[in-house]
C-alpha cells in the first residue's frame, strides 16, 4: 500500500490545451505518476511524429511518465486494424527501440501493449494461444531491458491469472520489471461476476510472479469508477480502496471526463459509463475526488470515505434533509440535531466546500447524523431515504441561473425530475410524511411589468408593492431554465397534496445568507461579495448595482422552516406556497451592501460593472405577511447585524488570516 498515486490520461493528436489543463490539475492533486499512450498507429500518420515530439517531452518534464506503446499501424497489421498483430512481429520491437532513442530521456519505464485480452486492443482470435503476442512483446521486453529501461507488461481486463501464468511459462515475465493489473470494480459488467477484491486478485498475481520472477512488481495500471449515476462519493471510496491495495503503484483512470464528441473504441456514446470516468467533469469542474485531493490530499479522501459510512437510527423516525450538507441544509440540520432529533442528511456532495459542512455536523453530533450520499436523480436512493422518514425538508437542487442556461437538461433532471422522484418515494411509503420544498422567487419571473421610479435604488412606483413586497397572489411567470425547473417542482409539490393527500408546503425564498455559505459569482452573492472583499479582490456587479433584494439571515430561514413544518405536520397548513425573505425591513441594493462591506473591512471595495444577466430582477422584496400569519414568524436579524456576523465568520473559517487593516473593524464589530 502506498500514498503515491498517478492518473491515466489518453491524449489525442492536437490536444495541446487538454494537456496543459491536465498537467495543472495533476500537480494540484498531488499525483506523482502519469500513464499515457504512445500510439504506434498515430505516430506513422501525417503529423503524428510532430505530435509525440511535443507531447512526450512536455509530459516528461513535469511528472513521472509511463508511456504505453500499442496499436499496430493498419498498413502493417495482419487484419488491417490497429488491434491486429503486425505481419512482422519484430517491427513492434523496432518501434519501441525507436521510441527509446527518440524519447527515452523522459521516462524510466515503458509499458508494452494494453489489455491483450480485449479484442479492441489485441485481436486474439488470430492468436488464440498468444504465441504471436508472446513473441512480439517478449522480444520487445528483452530489448528494452538490454537498453537500460524497465519494461512493464500490459495488464489484461478483466484479470486472468491463467493468462499471466502463461506469460511466465513463456518467459515474458522474466524480462519485466512490473506487471500491469486492470480492474474497475463497480463500473463494468464484465467484472461483475468475477471480481473478488483487491487482496484476492493481487494475491493470485503475486503468487504467479513469485514463481516466475520474484523481483517483478505489481502495478495497478488502470482502475477507476464512472460517475454516470452522479455518485461522486462512490468514486472517492473506490479510489481510497485502490490506494489500500497491495500494489507498488496505482494509476487512476482518468483525470478528466471524455468530451461528448469524442468516440471511444466501441463508438460514439456506445456506453455512457465511458464518458464519466474523470476526477473532473468535461468542463473541468472538479468532482468530489479532485476537490479532496487538491485540498487535503490522500488523507482527505480516506477521511471522507470513512465519514459517510451508514449507521442505524437509535430511536424513532429521523427527519430527512435533502441538500443537508449545503448552506441552509447544514444550518437546519444543526438546529434539529441540537434539539435531540436524528437526521438523515442526503446530499450528493457535488458543490465545492459542502464536505466541510458535513464534517462539521458529524463532529458536533456524532451518530445521530446519518449521511446518505446520493443524488436526487437516483430513484432507489430516494426510496431508501424516505422509507423511515418522519419529515422531509427538500432543499437539494441546482441553484444557479447561469448553470441552468449552460445545462438546461441537467437543471431539469435535478430540480424537476429529482423532486418528482422524491415525491414518489414519499408516496410509496403509504404514510402521510410531511414535506417542505425550497422554491425560489424566480417563479415570479423578471417582474418586467413593474414600473420603476428613478433614484439611488430601483424601487417600484406602486406604493402598495413598495410598502409590502411581492405577494403570493402574483401570477407565476417562469423565466430562465432555472425558474422553469424550480417552478415545475413548486407546482408538483403543491399538487401532490391535492392529488395524493401528502402534507406539503412550499417556501419561495429570496436571498438567504449567513454562516456556512459558499458564495460564488453565480449564487450566494452576499457571501461572495464578502469573500472577495476580505481577500482584497475586486467584485463584479452584473447590472448597475441599484437592483434591490430583501436579504434574510439563515437563522431566520431555519426558524421559518421549523415552524412551518410543525404546522404542516399538525395538519393546520397544507398545499400552500409562502414567500420567505427579509421583507421591506431588510430590502437593500447591491450598492448599499458593498458600502457596508467596505465599512466592515476598513476600505473601499473595487467594483466593476458587467452586463445584466438574463432573467435578473431589478427589484424583489417578498411580502411575508401570509407566512407570518400562518406560523407566527417574522425576521429577527437586521441586515447590517447579519452582514457583520457573516464577515466575522468568513474571516475566521473561510478566508483565513485577514490583513490587520481589515481585521480591526471586524473585531470591533464583533465586540460591539
Amino acid at each position: 500500500m502506498s500514498r503515491d498515486f498517478g492518473f491515466v490520461e489518453w491524449f489525442r493528436p492536437g490536444d495541446h490545451d487538454r494537456v496543459e489543463e491536465a498537467l495543472e490539475g495533476l500537480a494540484t492533486s498531488g499525483a506523482r505518476y502519469l500513464r499515457t499512450h504512445l500510439s504506434w498507429a498515430d505516430f506513422v500518420t501525417p503529423g503524428g511524429s510532430d505530435w509525440f515530439d511535443w507531447l512526450i517531452p512536455r509530459l516528461g518534464r513535469e511528472i513521472d511518465l509511463l508511456p504505453c506503446i500499442h496499436y499496430t499501424p493498419p498498413s502493417l497489421s495482419r487484419t488491417g486494424r490497429s488491434s491486429g498483430p503486425p505481419r512482422e512481429l519484430k517491427s513492434y520491437a523496432d518501434f519501441v527501440d525507436h521510441a527509446l532513442t527518440r524519447y527515452g530521456r523522459h521516462f524510466s519505464h515503458v509499458e508494452l501493449w494494453n489489455e491483450p485480452n480485449n479484442l479492441l486492443d489485441w485481436d486474439w482470435r488470430l492468436d488464440s494461444d498468444f504465441l504471436l503476442f508472446c513473441e512480439m512483446v517478449g522480444g520487445a521486453a528483452w530489448w528494452v531491458r538490454e537498453r537500460g529501461w524497465k519494461p512493464v507488461l500490459g495488464g489484461p481486463c478483466p484479470f486472468d491469472p491463467l493468462w499471466l501464468d502463461l506469460m511466465g511459462e513463456r518467459s515474458v515475465l522474466a524480462h519485466c520489471a512490473a506487471a500491469g493489473f486492470h480492474g474497475f470494480p463497480g463500473t463494468w459488467d464484465s467484472e461483475e461476476s468475477t471480481w473478488g477484491g483487491w487482496d484476492l486478485h493481487l494475491g493470485e498475481m503475486r503468487a504467479i510472479l513469485d514463481r516466475h520472477n520474484p523481483e517483478c512488481e505489481i502495478w495497478i495500471t488502470e482502475t477507476g469508477y464512472s460517475t454516470w449515476r452522479n455518485d461522486e462519493l462512490e468514486q472517492t471510496r473506490r479510489f481510497a480502496g485502490a490506494l489500500k491495495a497491495p500494489a507498488d503503484r496505482m494509476y487512476w483512470y482518468g483525470w478528466r471526463d471524455l468530451p461528448r464528441d469524442v468516440p471511444v473504441q466501441e463508438g460514439l456514446w456506445f456506453d455512457p459509463r465511458h464518458y464519466h470516468m474523470g476526477a473532473v467533469d468535461e468542463a473541468g469542474k472538479p468532482k468530489l475526488l479532485a476537490r479532496l485531493l487538491s485540498a487535503e490530499g490522500v488523507e482527505g479522501v480516506r477521511s471522507m470515505a470513512g465519514l459517510c459510512a451508514p449507521s442505524l437510527s437509535r430511536a424513532g423516525r429521523p427527519a430527512v434533509i435533502t441538500g443537508g450538507a449545503g448552506f441552509i441544509g447544514s444550518n437546519l440540520a444543526d438546529a434539529l440535531l441540537s434539539d435531540g432529533e436524528e437526521v438523515i442528511l442526503l446530499d450528493n456532495l457535488g458543490r465545492a466546500g459542502v464536505e466541510d459542512n458535513l464534517r462539521w455536523l458529524k463532529a458536533r453530533h456524532g451518530e445521530r447524523l446519518h449521511p446518505v450520499i446520493a443524488d436526487l436523480r437516483d430513484e432507489r436512493a430516494m426510496a431508501d431515504a424516505a422509507r423511515d422518514a418522519a419529515a422531509v425538508y427538500h432543499l437539494a437542487g441546482q441553484t444557479a441561473v447561469t448553470t441552468s442556461l449552460e445545462s438546461p437538461v441537467a437543471d431539469f433532471e435535478i430540480n424537476a425530475r429529482g423532486t418528482l422522484n422524491l415525491l414518489e418515494a414519499i408516496r410509496a411509503t403509504g404514510r402521510p410524511v410531511p414535506l417542505l420544498f425550497a422554491s425560489t422567487n424566480k417563479v415570479y419571473g423578471a417582474l418586467e411589468d413593474l414600473e420603476m421610479q428613478p433614484g439611488e435604488r430601483h424601487v417600484p412606483a406602486d406604493p402598495e408593492i413598495l410598502a409590502h413586497g411581492i405577494g403570493e397572489g402574483r401570477p407565476l411567470d417562469f423565466c430562465t431554465p432555472y425558474g422553469c425547473s424550480k417552478g415545475v417542482a413548486d407546482q408538483y409539490v403543491i399538487d401532490y397534496a391535492k392529488s395524493f393527500g401528502l402534507p406539503t408546503a412550499v417556501l419561495r425564498m429570496s436571498c438567504i445568507y449567513g454562516p456556512r455559505q459558499f458564495g460564488t459569482e453565480d449564487q450566494g452573492w452576499v457571501a461572495h461579495f464578502l469573500i472577495r472583499a476580505l481577500k482584497g479582490e475586486g467584485i463584479s456587479v452584473f447590472g448597475d448595482g441599484r437592483q434591490v433584494r430583501d436579504v434574510l439571515h439563515v437563522t431566520d430561514a431555519v426558524a421559518a422552516y421549523r415552524r412551518l413544518m410543525a404546522e404542516v405536520s399538525a395538519g393546520r397548513v397544507r398545499s400552500r406556497a409562502f414567500n420567505l425573505g427579509g421583507g421591506p425591513g431588510n430590502a437593500v441594493s447591491l450598492r448599499q451592501v458593498l458600502e457596508e462591506i467596505g465599512r466592515l473591512t476598513g476600505g473601499p471595495v473595487a467594483v466593476t460593472e458587467e452586463d445584466w444577466r438574463q432573467g435578473d430582477q431589478l427589484w424583489f422584496v417578498a411580502d411575508t405577511r401570509a407566512l407570518g400569519t400562518a406560523i407566527g414568524w417574522a425576521p429577527a436579524v437586521g441586515w447590517r447585524e447579519g452582514l457583520a456576523g457573516l464577515a466575522a465568520w468568513l474571516a475566521e473559517h473561510r478566508v483565513g488570516r485577514v490583513p490587520a487593516a481589515e481585521a480591526e473593524p471586524l473585531r470591533a464589530r464583533r465586540s460591539a
